[in-house]
Order: structure tokens, then C-alpha cells, then sequence
């Protein structure tokens, strides 16, 4: 396991290709599937920021994204979407390295508990991956994933909060940003612009229901017009 007194994982340009080494570059489920498969009883997140390398920003953000896109129980959001602030912060301010606090490097799940999480993920991730290529590049890049990063952290914030069910939009299109990084492809990222503008009405509606309950209540408890 790395140093989990600072571990930090290489973003490379994606115009780079893939790394010196094996000809054919893992597959995210592929990846997956190889933490879950063996190893000691637990799994930190350190250990998937080494699993990933130079995926690391997109492969993250998909992990802690994708378990919000179900319904989980109270608390599970903020859980996940604390990493999810750090991670789309860095990403926005466009650092090359990304680094996570001894804090959550050194958080770790039961690995029957994570490959019960990969298990539900692969079926899906992997029918997504062959349609999945590079495509769309002006939509991806240095400027683009500063963009990508901003948009992320906002929709990060909004998971973070304790609206009942209000988690799974925002990590749906989190999600979909995430896969448009890891497999740089446009089209991913376009699909997760159009669900960001659908979560941020959602939570326009939900906010302005909310607010005009609390005046009606407020007015009537008071006798007054606010």
C-alpha cells in the first residue's frame, strides 16, 4: 500500500496515450473486477488510487458517484460526497496530481462488501464501455476539464446535502462525467452537461417549494405578508 501519509496519483495529458508497459490498457471494469477478486480482507482508497494511475480523477469520482444513483440509507450521501468535493475541487483548479488527505486514503470497506459493489456496476460499466471510444476532444482537454471539475464540485456540494432522494440526479450526471474523462469521450461528457442542467432545476423547483411552504407557515404563525 502507498505512503498513506500523502499519496498522489499521475493525471497525464490525455493526449499522452497509454503508459509504457502491457499494448492493451485495462478496462475500468476490468480494473475493477481485479481489486475485488483477491487481496487482504479490507480495501482502502488508497489502494484504488493505485489500482488507477494516471485515471485516477474520473475513476474516483465514479466510485464514489454511482452508489448515490440508487436509493441508499439516510447519511450514505455525505459519506461518499465529502471525497467527491476534494477530488472535483482539484480537478477544477486543473492539478496534474491528484491528492487526498491521510483521512480518506486510510478509509477502507470489507473487499466482499466493495466486490458486492463492483458485482452490481460491471454489467452495466461494461455495456457502456463498447460504446465508449475517444471522440468529441474539443469537449475534453486542460480548459474543458476545468469546466468538467467546477461543474462537478457544485453538483458534489448538492449531494452532499441532506435533500431526501435529492442524490441521485446530481451522481447520475457526476457519473457521466466521469466516464467521459476515463474513456475521453464527448459524448459521455455532453450527457452529463444535460443531466447537470437537469439537476440544478430539480433542485431550483425543490428549493423554491420549500421556501414558499416556510412563508405560508411563517405568515400565518406571524399575521403578516413577507
Amino acid at each position: 500500500m502507498p505512503d498513506a501519509r500523502q499519496t498522489e496519483i499521475q493525471h497525464q495529458d490525455p493526449g499522452a496515450g497509454p503508459p509504457a508497459g502491457p499494448k492493451r490498457r485495462w478496462r475500468f471494469s476490468e480494473v475493477l473486477q481485479d481489486l475485488a477478486a483477491e487481496g487482504p480482507e479490507r480495501i482502502a482508497i488508497a489502494d484504488i488510487l493505485t489500482a488507477f494511475g494516471d485515471r485516477a480523477f474520473g475513476a474516483l469520482m465514479l466510485v464514489f458517484a454511482v452508489p448515490n444513483i440508487v436509493p441508499t440509507p439516510p447519511g450514505t450521501s455525505s459519506v461518499l460526497g465529502a471525497p467527491l468535493l476534494f477530488i472535483t475541487f482539484q480537478l477544477m483548479i486543473g492539478r496534474p496530481v491528484l491528492w487526498l488527505p491521510r483521512l480518506i486514503t486510510q478509509r477502507s470497506v470489507a473487499r466482499a462488501d466493495f466486490a458486492r459493489l463492483v458485482e452490481r456496476m460491471v454489467p452495466w460499466l461494461a455495456k457502456a464501455e463498447r460504446l465508449l471510444r475517444p471522440r468529441l476532444s474539443i469537449l475534453i482537454g486542460p480548459v474543458p476539464d476545468r469546466f468538467i471539475g467546477a461543474a462537478c464540485l457544485l453538483l458534489a456540494i448538492i449531494l452532499f446535502m441532506p435533500i431526501p432522494l435529492g442524490n441521485m440526479v446530481p451522481a447520475l450526471a457526476i457519473s457521466a462525467f466521469a466516464i467521459g474523462l476515463v474513456e475521453r469521450d464527448g459524448i459521455a461528457v455532453s450527457v452529463g452537461w444535460a443531466v447537470s442542467a437537469g439537476a440544478l432545476a430539480i433542485l431550483a423547483a425543490v428549493s423554491a417549494a420549500l421556501w414558499a411552504a416556510l412563508r405560508a407557515f411563517l405568515e400565518t404563525l406571524l399575521g403578516v405578508t413577507i
